[in-house]
């Protein structure tokens, strides 16, 4: 469920200041915990490291990612395979 419109969109202004106070093409990341928060065109071309639980992943901002939130761009779960026989064999 998004969250109402007379509200706006969810954004850290803590995230945008570090952002401002960076040059245009600037390569360092800027850690951020809070993978609520919604992408601006503000942070376009700029990398994040957002946290998954366990360390940061850095995630570099392209113009397609305006609306979403930064969650949805650092993964919790760590997808090994299924298992079974046939993987195995298949494996081999």
């Amino acid at each position: 469920m998004p969250r109402s419109l007379k509200k706006g969109p969810y954004v850290n202004e803590r995230i945008i200041n570090k952002i401002k106070d960076l040059k245009p093409g600037d390569k360092t990341v800027i850690n951020v915990w809070d993978r609520s928060c919604t992408v601006t065109p503000e942070m376009v071309g700029f990398t994040l490291g957002v946290h998954n639980g366990k360390k940061h992943i850095p995630v570099y901002v392209v113009e397609n990612m305006v609306g979403h939130k930064l969650g949805e761009f650092s993964f919790t779960r760590k997808f090994v395979g299924h298992g079974g026989k046939k993987a195995k064999e298949t494996k081999k």
